[in-house]
Order: C-alpha cells, then structure tokens, then sequence
C-alpha cells in the first residue's frame, strides 16, 4: 500500500516539528538550570511541557501571598529566559497543603484554593512587570486538591506547599 504524497510529507513535517520542539525544550531545560540551580528548584521536562517547581518556601512568607525578596530574586533570574520563550506559553499553578488558613489571613482568603490563587497571580503579575507578555500567560490555584507529598507528614506539607511554571509549547498551523 503507497502512502499519498501529501501524508508522507505531512508525517515527515510533523516528524521534523516535533524533534524542533524537544531540541528546544532541551535548550531551555538546559539554560533555566544553569540559572536556577538550588535545592528549593526543581526543572522537570515532562512529556508536553516544561515544568519549573518553586518551593513557597522561597517565594513567599509563611501564609502569605505578597512576594519575597528572595522570590522576586529568583523570578528576576527567570524572567529573561521567559520572556526569550516566545513559542511557549506560561501557564503559573499555585498549591498548598491541606492546613487551614490561618485566623490572620480569613479577612483576605477564606480558603486554600483563594491563597493558592493569589500566589499565582502574584507571580503572573511579577513577571509582567519584568516585560513578559501577558497575553502569555495564565494563572491558577489548586489550593490542597493535588498533593503531591503526604499532608500528614510535615515534609509531605512542605512538598505540597510549591508554585509550578510550566513552559507549554505553542503550535501553529500553517
């Protein structure tokens, strides 16, 4: 059986597409942990995307969603390789453990899932300041309802208390 002209230059195409998209995943996979390199970091190249996990731990004070000094030093060390990354989109997730809120942060976020958002946000919105296109980029909290550690465990809390940015390739069609 003879496959159309067509198929086979489309699947050579996608072929081609594809091994251009993991050669620059790998570039940048490459370029964020040279910039990044810090037990409180973690550079994941999953299957579609590229995923950078931040330790809260780094970006914000304990129950709180206003940036640190140190977490805005490592987003300041990220922004430009992001903003480079034109061909992919920012997708920033925010999570935390399953203690409640605090009685000093009710007034401002009455759950996990609000804070989880809210850190998210902060960093979506730290990185437009630093030039990245929002047009880029999206923010979402997850609050407790994807751990990744064991709540009951102080560690397993602390595991699940990150921020994840992930590097999603776009595609166009020609």
């Amino acid at each position: 059986m003879r496959l159309p002209a067509v198929l086979l230059a489309s699947l050579f195409l996608g072929a081609c597409v594809m091994q251009q998209t993991y050669d620059r995943e790998h570039q940048l996979n490459q370029q964020l942990e040279s910039e990044l390199q810090s037990e409180q970091v973690q550079i994941q190249q999953l299957k579609d995307r590229l995923r950078i996990t931040i330790e809260d731990s780094i970006l914000y004070p304990s129950g709180r969603a206003d940036l640190s000094r140190e977490g805005r030093a490592l987003l300041d060390k990220l922004a430009p390789t992001l903003q480079q990354a034109t061909d992919h989109r920012i997708e920033v997730e925010g999570y935390t453990d399953d203690v409640p809120v605090g009685h000093h942060l009710k007034g401002k976020y009455k759950t996990n899932w609000e804070l989880s958002s809210a850190r998210a946000a902060g960093v979506v919105e730290y990185l437009q300041r630093k030039g990245i296109d929002p047009s880029r980029m999206t923010a979402a909290g997850h609050g407790q309802y994807q751990p990744e550690g064991d709540n009951s465990t102080a560690s397993g809390r602390a595991e699940n208390r990150r921020i994840d940015i992930d590097l999603v390739p776009i595609y166009t069609q020609n």
